[in-house]
């Protein structure tokens, strides 16, 4: 995610009502003043944002115009009341662009309740560019319990022009222009404020019995939140019940006290009817629930516990949903807090308490950590509660994250601290590990070239007098990642960045000759940076010598997939280059061309609502042969780079008749993710469900293990050659 959405996400609190002829201004008609936007209509962002008579029907629609950097955005949004009642609500809306790039366009759907965003959807994933007509897109997202807000908007991020129009908003199929408003009441946890301004603990240095209480609170905490059925009514705010009994149990003197007020503690919260729907745990289960602590416990708090589990919540859950279709969480109703942006100790201790729960019950590769999750919760208490600042805090969230090893996981949101202690201003050149060593790989600003002296393939030895070994070793920890490729993949990005405008780097030459250099830094816009790969509008196929095709997923399209299949019917092979993240999803549509019958690539494994803890393996998935089935050599290049959905694309390609993947080890974090909210306004993720191949072999961590390793060298970095795409060739001719 990218800091432009991040923007998007941003809470708001909004009061737009159009005097309209319909309840809701949607199709930008109304508009009583022409200095402004249409009535009801608002901006987000920094383009700008005008009425416009190219029209999709009527005389208006609204457009958005990017600066010449295009390295913002703008949005322009309206704001539904969400006094409705549904499972599901479709935005759909009509958009036209011109020269989208190095961004994307789309429609977006946020959903808001008391405690934030509780749904989301901006189009970003589908990578829409370029030039396209009048198109009509939608949006379709589960209806969640406790929304108070309802948000719509076309968003452009990048370069370009876009125009939307014509939007509808319905709730189960019905549109909201003739849904009956209802008066909504609210569960007792959205009314409950008391702690909204601070939580009052006062947690210092803690002594080790004072750890292990607070151990064992954190897992009490966590196991009534997602089994009580109290709590999983929404009848207690869980976060501010942590509040009011904290103050009485940190001070306990023996452990017979602190486990009474406990079994008091969860008596108080009402009785718990025998459960006739619960099921056990499945025999087959991959992961089944960790209930080892509470066989340790004495016996009545122990017996107060089983018995929860065993009649617990079943069904609709306030703090938890499971997307349709998928199974991956849905972490509903946690206040992000995000107006404390240095929460105090008893935020800080909420923010390690619900993130070690979420892990410890829906996170489907616990086991595939290197150390043991159980022992984290200890370690991290006093880490959490005497963090010093907003930074500290901060640091030591993205280090818990950083443990849990998946390259979906990171500090996404609300980390300003640490954006600003890693820096505003970068080197003009792009590095990265080839060989195991920092190359100087791109340059970011092609003018400054000769000046700089240092060339493409230079090695740099040291930064700021430092080994770039130490460097690693000192930050490697900030860096969440599924494995070490991907974690210095991403580290490289930020290894020439600081919070002065100059650096000192050693670097060796081809002829290793050693030099040093000291080099001007500069701000971010004022460079040609780029992500994990650089920008492209080409084409995303075309055919190479000796009638060979080659397919790049950066810039595939949906349209381009029949034509695709029609050119290269009778080539000698294809190469399809997924170091890269598909710009449209064709695991099936083109994965279905390399098939010759009905073949199994991948099995999931799902928490369960009705079991956290509990992560069952499904059936098989299947591709289909659609058609006539490719006959020739299909070649499927990946690297660190291959991540998420290119992973799970390049695992439907391996069920192809004839194909070899080449490369090196991609990202190792495949699966739909989960968002996770923390206090101090943080935001990460985890990958919500489990990603197997067939057989049960692990995706995750190990990422998609090529036939032929083949990496870049520093030679050919030097050369300018693409040594994997060359082998690619070479299979194919021989």
């Amino acid at each position: 995610m990218n800091k432009l959405v991040l923007i998007c996400l941003t809470i708001f609190s909004l009061g737009c009502k159009a005097q309209t002829t319909e309840k809701y201004n949607l199709g930008f008609e109304q508009h009583k003043d022409d200095k402004a936007l249409s009535d009801g209509w608002f901006k987000w962002g920094d383009y700008v944002l005008t009425i416009d008579s190219l029209v999709h029907s009527g005389a208006k629609s609204g457009k958005i115009t990017s600066d010449s950097s295009g390295n913002s955005f703008g949005s322009i949004a309206y704001s539904i009341p969400a006094n409705y009642k549904g499972k599901t609500i479709k935005l759909e809306g009509f958009m036209k662009i011109t020269n989208v790039e190095n961004g994307f366009a789309g429609l977006m759907l946020r959903i808001d309740g008391a405690a934030g965003t509780l749904a989301f959807d901006n189009m970003q994933s589908q990578q829409i560019t370029g030039t396209r007509d009048w198109q009509e897109y939608n949006i379709t997202l589960p209806y969640p319990e406790g929304a108070k807000n309802i948000l719509i908007a076309g968003i452009l991020a990048g370069k370009g022009e876009a125009w939307f129009d014509d939007f509808t908003v319905s709730i189960d199929g019905k549109d909201v222009q003739t849904l009956a408003e209802e008066k909504i009441i609210l569960p007792k946890a959205q009314t409950d404020s008391v702690f909204d301004k601070g939580s009052g603990i006062a947690l210092e240095s803690l002594s080790n019995e004072q750890i292990t209480n607070l151990e064992l609170l954190g897992r009490v905490w966590g196991f009534l939140k997602y089994y009580h059925p109290q709590i999983a009514q929404g009848n207690y705010n869980w976060d501010y019940e942590l509040f009011r009994f904290l103050p009485k149990y940190v001070n306990v003197k023996t452990a017979q006290d602190r486990e009474q007020l406990l079994v008091d503690w969860i008596s108080s919260l009402g009785d718990v009817a025998v459960c006739q729907s619960c099921q056990p745990t499945h025999k087959d289960a991959k992961l089944k629930p960790d209930l080892a602590w509470v066989d340790k416990q004495s016996a009545s708090l122990k017996d107060k516990l089983l018995y929860i589990y065993s009649n617990r919540s079943q069904g609709d859950h306030y703090y938890l949903d499971m997307v349709a279709g998928v199974g991956n969480p849905v972490f509903k109703n946690e206040n992000a807090y995000s107006k404390m942006s240095y929460p105090d100790a008893g935020f800080r201790l909420l923010s390690l308490y619900r993130y070690w729960n979420m892990i410890q019950y829906f996170f489907p590769y616990k086991k595939l950590m290197d150390e043991d999750w159980n022992k984290k919760l200890a370690e991290y208490i006093p880490v959490f509660v005497q963090a010093k600042d907003e930074l500290s805090y901060e640091l030591v969230a993205l280090q818990i994250i950083g443990d849990i090893q998946d390259t979906h996981a990171n500090l996404w949101s609300g980390g300003d601290k640490i954006e600003a202690w890693k820096g505003t201003n970068y080197a003009p050149i792009r590095v990265g590990f080839v060989e195991d060593q920092l190359v100087v790989t791109d340059y970011y600003k092609d003018d400054l070239k000769s000046d700089l002296g240092i060339k493409i393939g230079d090695v740099i030895t040291e930064i700021n007098g430092q080994s770039i070994e130490a460097i690693i070793k000192e930050k490697s920890k900030y860096y969440p990642a599924s494995n070490k490729p991907t974690r210095l993949r991403n580290l490289s990005a930020d290894l020439l960045r600081s919070t002065i405008d100059q650096m000192t780097i050693e670097y060796r030459t081809d002829r290793n000759d050693n030099g040093t250099k000291t080099i001007q830094l500069y701000p971010r816009d004022s460079l040609s940076m780029y992500g994990s790969y650089k920008p492209s509008k080409e084409k995303s196929y075309k055919m190479l010598e000796d009638n060979i095709g080659y397919v790049t997923l950066q810039t595939i399209q949906d349209a381009d997939v029949p034509q695709i299949k029609r050119e290269f019917e009778n080539t000698k092979g294809i190469i399809i280059d997924i170091r890269n993240y598909p710009s449209a999803f064709v695991p099936f549509s083109l994965g279905s061309y390399f098939v010759a019958l009905k073949t199994p690539f991948v099995r999931f494994t799902a928490g369960n609502i009705n079991n956290p803890g509990e992560f069952t393996v499904s059936q098989s998935a299947f591709i289909d042969r659609q058609g006539q089935t490719y006959t020739g050599k299909l070649i499927v290049l990946v690297n660190e780079l291959t991540q998420s959905q290119a992973e799970y694309t390049a695992m439907a390609f391996r069920a192809g008749k004839n194909t070899t993947i080449i490369g090196s080890t991609t990202a190792g974090a495949d699966g739909n993710v989960s968002i996770i909210d923390l206090p101090g306004g943080l935001r990460t993720m985890i990958s919500g469900i489990g990603v197997y191949y067939p057989d049960g072999t692990e995706t995750q961590r190990v990422g998609i293990v090529p036939d032929i390793e083949v990496k870049p060298t520093i030679n050919g970095i030097k050369a300018g050659r693409d040594e994997l795409l060359e082998k690619a060739i070479e299979l194919i001719k021989n």
